[in-house]
């Protein structure tokens, strides 16, 4: 069960940091407006505050692990919201960034 909300909370920042950080994209570089910026700014807050609610209590355990969720979250999103395909290259990548999270945060501890 713990490992479970690890992961949700996980899934939850990499929206909240990834989608903060693509509408402050869409609003500066798409010419969106300040809306768009605006609520970049709250989502991107929001993702501080999801990180706080891991189990493990190490920040930077949490920000290590988080940075390989961000990697393959940031592929996916490009996927899905800007029809990105990535190639063997990113996909591979984004594997091991995936297993290093797994080993940081769910390895076996004494």
């Amino acid at each position: 069960m713990l490992i479970f909300r690890s992961v949700l909370l996980f899934v939850l920042a990499a929206v909240a940091e990834i989608g903060g950080a693509w509408l402050v994209w869409q609003g500066v570089r798409e010419h969106k407006g300040l809306l768009w910026i605006g609520a970049g700014i709250v989502a991107l807050g929001a993702y501080g505050f999801v990180a706080t609610l891991q189990p493990d209590a190490n920040f930077g355990r949490i920000l290590a692990a988080y940075g390989g969720v961000f990697v393959a979250g940031s592929l996916a999103w490009g996927m899905v919201v800007d029809k990105f395909r990535p190639d063997r290259y990113d996909v591979i990548g984004a594997v091991v960034c995936l297993v290093g999270v797994g080993v940081i945060m769910y390895a076996p501890r004494g």
